[in-house]
């Protein structure tokens, strides 16, 4: 089973990662002034990722593929590892489908 693993950045803010059951990050958010703002945003994950309408699916500038999950609103909530074939990226977004919903949380911040 997947779980979101909270964490602070050196510049103080939060963040959190989805990990895999094999502990692969798959999904990792921007930082947060508040932890309040970062369990909010895995909740966001958790409603969203079942949506795949909210997975924005891109490139980088060096023709790696990648995607963005994003809210209802249009804001990216979290992002994705660069990926080496556009197959493994539809199999991240399938892993953040399956893992989101049921992850438990690991607060390493308290």
């Amino acid at each position: 089973m997947g779980k979101f693993v909270i964490t602070t950045r050196k510049n103080g803010e939060f963040q959190f990662n989805l990990k895999a059951g094999n502990g692969q990050t798959i999904l990792s958010s921007e930082g947060y002034s508040s932890k309040a703002g970062c369990e909010n945003g895995i909740e966001s994950v958790k409603r969203n990722s079942q949506d795949d309408a909210r997975f924005e699916r891109k490139e980088s500038s060096s023709g790696k593929p990648y995607f963005n999950l994003k809210a209802t609103n249009g804001q990216v909530i979290g992002g994705s590892e660069m990926y080496e074939s556009v197959a493994s990226m539809e199999n991240g977004i399938e892993s953040v489908k399956k893992n989101a919903p049921e992850a438990t949380v690991d607060d390493q911040t308290a």
